[in-house]
């Protein structure tokens, strides 16, 4: 597998021939391996987990500038891509010419193409966990498991590019986020290491299509009502969301900011980020909070005022109702 890195002048900042041993996925032991980048576009930390046609990947990263990462494969992998933090768009073959992942967002993706290029904006603190199968693992965990894992399985079987959602990712549910931060937390070793990670594997595939039959039972349309010009607003609208944390616009401001009247805000809002403005304002507070607690020594005090919250007993509040934790025992 190569791998070409480009800036938004077409300037070439980084070519490595990669070769992705597909031996190590399918190995029946676990392989665990930890890649590190630093350079001066930006860094990653990559932890990795190979065995039985499953890799689990869980990335961290920064970008100092616009980059345009290309890369080809040697054969298709399905992959799920969870993104906790960060904003890309990539270009699979067969699937999208512009498919948006933003914070908080995943969906499931199988192309039979051997190319993919991904755009990254300047941003920091890029967290996503990456899931892939090798189309024969995947189609004998797709075997008699449902509706929507039927209909993956028939175009991965008749190696035809195919979405878990289309247009559109659906939200990272809390329950994703807990089986993630299991997956980074664990402490086992060995064979019972692989044995752990191998169910939360297929936990987060189950919990995705869990989420999408619950969606197309109860009738709920994708979002399909909004225009694509409403969408590129409501994620201009997100975006000012998280650059106001500590003085939170109105959401009078919000809407003349992003172009859109209040109740297309509100109810597209909701369609595409699965939240109210202020709900997903709350989140992404408790989020970034936590974040500061497990990442360093900040008083608790200014973790709180960082986090946009008036008094630390208002932060602790919060943070307990939604993490079921007080802010001192995440920090131990």
């Amino acid at each position: 597998m190569g791998v070409v890195i480009t800036d938004d002048a077409n300037q070439v900042l980084l070519t490595e021939e990669i070769p992705f041993d597909y031996h190590k996925i399918r190995s029946r032991g676990m392989i665990e391996e930890t890649q590190e980048l630093q350079k001066d576009f930006g860094s990653a930390t990559v932890h990795e987990y190979n065995f039985e046609g499953t890799s689990i990947a869980c990335c961290e990263a920064q970008v100092y500038e616009n980059i345009h990462i290309s890369s080809d494969f040697m054969e298709p992998l399905v992959m799920l891509l969870f993104m906790e933090q960060g904003d890309i768009t990539t270009t699979l073959g067969g699937i999208s010419d512009n498919f948006r992942f933003s914070t908080q967002e995943h969906n499931l993706m199988f192309s039979p193409a051997q190319t993919e290029t991904i755009a990254v904006k300047k941003q920091r603190d890029i967290h996503f966990l990456g899931l892939s199968f090798t189309p024969a693992r995947f189609l004998e965990l797709a075997e008699n498991n449902g509706r929507v894992l039927d209909g993956l399985a028939n175009n991965v079987a008749g190696n035809k590019s195919v979405t878990l959602a289309d247009k559109y990712n659906p939200r990272i549910t809390p329950r994703m986020k807990m089986v993630m931060e299991e997956v980074r937390q664990c402490k086992f070793q060995g064979g019972l290491k692989k044995l752990f990670l191998q169910s939360k594997a297929m936990e987060l595939l189950a919990l995705q299509c869990e989420q999408m039959e619950a969606t197309q039972s109860s009738g709920t349309p994708l979002r399909s009502k909004i225009t694509p010009q409403d969408v590129e607003k409501l994620y201009y609208a997100r975006d000012l969301v998280i650059q106001h944390v500590q003085q939170p616009l109105s959401l009078e401001e919000l809407s003349r900011k992003a172009g859109l009247n209040e109740f297309k805000l509100k109810s597209g809002f909701k369609a595409i980020f699965d939240n109210t403005v202020f709900g997903y304002l709350n989140d992404h507070r408790l989020e970034l909070a936590r974040e500061l607690i497990q990442g360093g020594d900040l008083p608790m005090s200014l973790i709180a005022e960082q986090a946009g919250y008036s008094s630390p007993q208002h932060f602790s509040t919060a943070f307990r109702k939604k993490f079921g934790i007080s802010p001192g025992k995440v920090r131990g």
